[in-house]
């Protein structure tokens, strides 16, 4: 966020420029003033203290045409709506409770209060509610099943009634109830025949099973940690996806109809590149910062648990990594750009390039689905092609602590810097080279400036 206002200052400086030129263009005295003549002569005084040079430098004014160009475009509001969303959607669905569920309807015909006992006692069981409706006989009870009055219809400790047959995959209520009171009147109907007396048959029916023990713990529920570093995880995947592609598009599209050729006129290739990479990164970061932001107002109004806990450092956790993981592959992508002159030639390199990312994802989101950190995890939070989904997880499992986050970020950063490097001896030899492959003997001779 430290660049933000850095960019948002060459955008009105740039505004300033647009319109001092265009009201200049009117007509010299029949002109009138420009609202912005104060502070535009404050600029060029800062200007001349800086040596006549521009505000932010050439990086800078690369950089601020990327953010202008990408705010404007339509993909990036649809596709920033689309993702307000379904985080709306993530952030208030869990903390929508259904109402309680209908009773089923039970139509009994030659009840009694003991078969109205189990009746409800098997409800309960099941998990629903019953509601007893007493009918005058059989033919009367299935009259009203047809009709829909009734859900099932027991005919005294004889039979249970449905409309349709009850499918072994069938979770309704309805279905839970008719299996679970199916069970219990045949049990009683098995007393009764027996000969039990009424203590030996409650005593039967209240026997308890044999304990049951596991080796491996059982899985426990998910935290509003684990919750947020499953979020986490999906954001960053979709973020990093959709601005690495503009990435490598911009690079291959500016070489392909020659605008790099009038750019790297009056700019250096170094500025070039990191002027793209800097732009695009400042609206990554900012939409994901608003989606953060919206996700925790929503998430304080309804009432979720992804305020909650530890949930607000998994957040932040989140957010680093959504930089460094850009500001790794930023670079990779960049110079891959520039090695591409065609649409075709693009979508061969998109592959091996979204691997370690597509890997890392996967993993990861496995990992949070089944509630425990496994050790590949635990190693692939210390790699920077698979860290920004890695080091959340374990975040959000609480399997790291500071100094082990600090060494992984660390760890990136330097490998950050090398791949910087290498990109940019890329990038300046090869964005300018058409119809022959850059060999390695080239790069190395080349200077990434």
């Amino acid at each position: 966020m430290k660049a933000l206002p850095l960019v948002v200052a060459a955008l009105v400086v740039a505004t300033i420029v647009r319109l001092r030129r265009r009201r200049g263009g009117r007509g010299g005295a029949a002109a009138r003033p420009s609202p912005f003549a104060a502070l535009w002569e404050g600029s060029r005084t800062l200007r001349a203290h800086l040596g006549d040079r521009r505000l932010l430098g050439d990086m800078g004014l690369v950089a601020g045409r990327e953010v202008r160009e990408r705010l404007r475009g339509r993909v990036f509001r649809v596709v920033t709506a689309i993702l307000f969303l379904v985080v709306a959607a993530a952030v208030v669905i869990p903390t929508v409770h259904t109402g309680a569920p209908r009773a089923t309807r039970v139509g009994v015909v030659a009840g009694s209060p003991a078969l109205d006992a189990e009746l409800h006692a098997a409800a309960t069981s099941a998990g629903t509610a019953a509601r007893l409706v007493g009918e005058p006989g059989i033919g009367v009870a299935r009259t009203a099943l047809g009709e829909g009055r009734l859900d099932v219809v027991v005919e005294g400790s004889q039979r249970l009634v449905v409309l349709d047959p009850i499918a072994a995959t069938d979770t309704s209520a309805t279905a839970r109830f008719v299996r679970v009171a199916a069970s219990a009147l045949g049990l009683a109907r098995a007393f009764a025949r027996a000969g039990l007396t009424p203590t030996q048959a409650v005593t039967v029916a209240r026997a308890r099973p044999l304990p049951i023990q596991s080796i491996h713990p059982g899985k426990h529920a998910r935290t509003a940690s684990e919750t947020t570093a499953l979020l986490g995880v999906v954001l960053v995947f979709i973020v990093l996806t959709q601005y690495l592609t503009w990435t490598l598009m911009g690079v291959m599209e500016e070489k392909a109809s020659r605008v790099v050729e009038v750019l790297l006129a009056t700019v250096r290739p170094v500025q070039l590149l990191a002027g793209k990479v800097v732009g695009i990164g400042v609206v990554a970061l900012v939409q994901a910062v608003a989606l953060v932001a919206f996700a925790l107002v929503l998430a304080k109004a309804v009432g979720s648990n992804l305020v909650h806990g530890e949930a607000p450092v998994v957040v932040v956790a989140t957010l680093v990594w959504l930089v460094l993981g850009y500001a790794f592959y930023s670079w990779v992508y960049a110079a891959a750009g520039s090695l591409a002159e065609r649409q075709d030639q693009v979508q061969s390199l998109a592959l091996p390039l979204s691997a370690p990312l597509i890997f890392g994802y996967i993993v990861s989101l496995t990992s949070v689905g089944s509630g425990s950190a496994s050790l590949l995890v635990k190693v692939l939070a210390y790699l920077p092609p698979t860290a920004p989904f890695a080091m959340p997880t374990l975040v959000g499992f609480g399997d790291v602590v500071w100094w082990q986050f600090g060494a992984s970020v660390a760890v990136t950063l330097l490998s950050t810097l090398v791949v910087a490097q290498l990109a940019a001896r890329v990038y300046r030899t090869a964005v300018l080279r058409t119809g022959s492959r850059v060999r390695l003997r080239e790069l190395r001779s080349s200077s990434p400036r």
